[in-house]
């Protein structure tokens, strides 16, 4: 009796998950294709995509307690960072949610065998034919192609069962449109963007004149005109130079190529024996990573790569960081993924992924994370769907709560590229552009100046300007740390572009440092480089100093910034009080003083920072 009673039970158990898993379908989520997109036609029906299923994380909620108390300096577990144990701990799924999706899987006969999860489960991930994955989320794909031609398969909006809506945080790839843009101003071949060939090449190139003569003498010596920023320039600038890291190695500091973009050693020690002779080592000695495929490549360029200006932005963001924080190891993460050169009817199914989830996935597994990560790419808000942006923030906070400062450059376009600036939600309405991830309030966003006394970076060189990239998005709230700085700074605009913006949104940018008439050695040649890429690494290599300073008190490095930043931080930056964020057709936020949706809080100085940690004597950093 008892055998049969158990099997009955067992049967009505298999029963009601079928049942469930056939449940009426409800759409999940919806967003449309931005204004720079066009439906060209239905995918191909041999597309396969590389589909992710993101389960809900059961505490959540609790991961971001913790991050703010190990963030917040008055609180006294200021400083104690999770492990990866404990982060896992906090963000695994319920068991129901792993049953319950399984269950629908199964029901589309998806066998579980072919599925491959995330150490904690929290993400599941399976290659389907496309006509699989329609049928599972009750959609339609189609192939899409934006105004650089380049080409995606996605879908508007996707569907799942009524009773999976709690237990499933996304899908993707889906409905995000998010094309990866390395945030420079120079050098694009795109309709936006143009520069002549001269400057390509080096040649002749003409300056733009600092906004004002250098104010100090011993920044004259060493910087000029700005004609060409160089890590002398930059260490005087920020009070670095002279201090020398004493741990390297258990102190670290990574960077992030997407977009087939390379970090070549040649390039890199050519650059280093121009500007930090006693670095040059580094060139051969820093790590580089292949995740997905990324190009981890060291020839010669080839024709395509030269045209395509394959480089510029890795070989940037590596030459700055080693110019300012070496010996300190660096890591160079290379991702593969969206690759703009394929077309939809030869994509592989690594081109579907969103190269963010996949060097996420990657980072997160590792007991050891560099304490610093640069990363210099990003695109308009409205590009991607609200479940993905919540996603990619989500586990930027996984960083924050593991004691990694996640620095990202808040864009080129001021508040928006003019021609662009308009809501995707169907109407068309007149808005300022806030930028993807820097809406996310667990990353800081650095801003572009130029000059001495610094001012706002503005290059007038370009087909639309390059200006330091600002907003408020539209996604995510005001988080409290920013609230009393950023809402005064609102009340200061006296209303000016009302109706523009998210008064209520995370505002960016964080802090800023130089980003105009980088030297940059990319084939052989030193070209100037403009952008808040040039600024990001700038920033990741002073923020780098500054937790070797820390390891070598026997504290814990800065980790998630805002949080000390926005509570007294930044009496350590140097306020930068002039210039806009001009952008969509208007003059943009203006530079004021304290924080800016320009500049944020301003630029740092080391001396002042490490005085500001009570670290000790800093005579010999001290401004001249």
């Amino acid at each position: 009796m008892f055998r049969f009673l158990l099997s009955f039970l067992l049967f009505q158990l298999v029963l009601t998950s079928a049942v469930k898993s056939r449940s009426s379908y409800a759409v999940k989520d919806i967003n449309l294709p931005p204004v720079k997109w066009s439906r060209l036609g239905p995918a191909p029906i041999d597309h396969s995509i590389n589909l992710r299923i993101g389960l809900k994380q059961s505490k959540v909620e609790e991961l971001e307690r913790h991050l703010y108390e190990v963030s917040d300096p008055e609180h006294d577990r200021y400083g104690q960072h999770l492990s990866a144990d404990e982060v896992n701990e906090l963000i695994k799924p319920t068991e129901e949610s792993l049953e319950l999706v399984h269950a629908w899987l199964l029901d589309h006969d998806i066998a579980l065998s072919r599925l491959r999860y995330t150490a904690t489960k929290d993400m599941i991930t399976v290659t389907l034919p496309l006509e699989s994955v329609e049928e599972l989320l009750d959609t339609k794909y189609s192939v899409f192609e934006n105004d650089e031609g380049v080409r995606l398969v996605r879908t508007p909006e996707w569907s799942l069962p009524l009773h999976l809506h709690e237990h499933i945080r996304l899908v993707q790839p889906t409905n995000s449109f998010f094309h990866f843009e390395a945030r420079r101003g120079i050098s694009r071949r795109s309709t936006k963007v143009r520069v002549s060939k001269e400057d390509i090449t080096g040649a002749k190139h003409k300056p733009v004149p600092s906004a004002a003569p250098p104010a100090n003498s011993t920044v004259a010596a060493v910087c000029g005109n700005f004609s060409s920023v160089t890590p002398d320039c930059l260490r005087t600038i920020y009070g670095t130079k002279g201090y020398t890291p004493r741990m390297p190695g258990k102190n670290q500091v990574a960077l992030c190529d997407y977009l087939g973009e390379l970090n070549l050693r040649t390039d890199v020690q050519k650059y280093l024996q121009l500007y930090r002779p006693e670095a040059v080592s580094a060139a051969d000695g820093f790590l580089q990573v292949s995740i997905a495929g990324g190009t981890v490549q060291q020839t010669a360029l080839n024709a395509t790569e030269l045209e395509n200006e394959t480089g510029i932005e890795g070989n940037l963001d590596a030459e700055t960081i080693l110019g300012i924080s070496w010996p300190t190891p660096m890591t160079a993460y290379s991702t593969g993924g969206l690759n703009p050169t394929f077309m939809p009817d030869n994509f592989t199914t690594s081109d579907s992924d969103e190269p963010y989830l996949v060097w996420l996935d990657y980072v997160l597994s590792l007991k050891s994370i560099p304490q610093t990560i640069s990363t210099s790419y990003g695109d308009d808000e409205q590009t991607v769907s609200r479940s993905y942006a919540r996603e990619v923030c989500n586990q930027f906070m996984q960083l924050g709560a593991r004691g990694v400062s996640v620095l990202f450059a808040s864009g080129d376009y001021g508040v928006g590229a003019t021609g662009y600036c308009s809501s995707n939600d169907g109407l068309g309405t007149p808005e300022f552009l806030p930028g993807f991830p820097n809406d996310c309030p667990y990353v800081t966003n650095v801003g572009a100046t130029t000059g001495y006394p610094e001012v706002a970076a503005l290059d007038p060189r370009f087909h639309i300007p390059f200006t330091s990239g600002a907003g408020f998005s539209n996604y995510f709230p005001m988080p409290e740390y920013q609230k009393r700085a950023v809402e005064s700074y609102i009340k200061s605009l006296d209303g000016l572009h009302d109706g523009l913006y998210n008064k209520s949104g995370r505002a960016y940018p964080d802090i800023a440092a130089q980003g105009q008439n980088f030297a940059v050695v990319w084939n052989g040649t030193v070209i100037p480089v403009d952008g808040t890429s040039a600024a990001t690494p700038a920033a990741a290599g002073v923020i780098t100093l500054v937790n070797d300073a820390l390891i070598t008190a026997g504290r814990k490095p800065l980790g998630f910034l805002n949080p000390w930043l926005y509570s007294g931080g930044w009496k350590a930056f140097t306020d930068v009080t002039s210039g806009s964020s001009a952008g969509c057709n208007t003059t943009g936020f203006p530079a004021k003083k304290g924080w800016d949706a320009v500049t944020g809080w301003g630029t740092p100085y080391f001396p002042d920072i490490l005085e500001a940690l009570k670290l000790g004597n800093t005579t010999a950093y001290r401004k001249m």
